[in-house]
């Protein structure tokens, strides 16, 4: 059974955040208000069925998948995209393709110790955030 992701993340660190956005095409001002912004992420994993929330006081996103089968995705409030995403398992890792108007798109989400580690992925541009767990 692959690892499970449940609980309570708060934000540590983000890397190369505002260089993904700009990438995204986001505009300079939410990418400056996005940038200050520490989100918290609450993952609710019952076997291969997830749900999970992205909280800040800028925006929210809730995703719910169950792996292995592929789904519309609307990012709306993040890059405001409509793509198809399939979530699977590569090990311990929950990785993410998304298909659309915009290529060579995804995520992938791991622990390391107590530590959540999530990296976004975009035409190669990587953005490695990492969250402590807090409950």
């Amino acid at each position: 059974m692959p690892v499970d992701l449940s609980g309570t993340w708060n934000m540590v660190s983000n890397a190369n955040f505002e260089g993904y956005m700009l990438a995204l095409g986001i505009d300079f001002a939410t990418r400056k208000i996005a940038k200050m912004a520490k989100s918290q992420k609450v993952i609710k994993q019952n076997g291969d069925s997830f749900t999970i929330h992205t909280l800040s006081t800028f925006r929210n996103y809730l995703i719910q998948f169950k792996v292995g089968e592929e789904f519309d995705e609307d990012t709306k409030g993040l890059d405001n995209r409509k793509c198809k995403s399939l979530v699977t398992w590569d090990n311990d890792r929950l990785t993410c393709v998304q298909k659309g108007e915009k290529m060579n798109q995804g995520w992938t989400h791991w622990i390391e110790e107590d530590e959540l580690y999530l990296v976004y992925v975009h035409y190669l541009f990587p953005f490695a955030g990492r969250w402590s767990f807090s409950s």
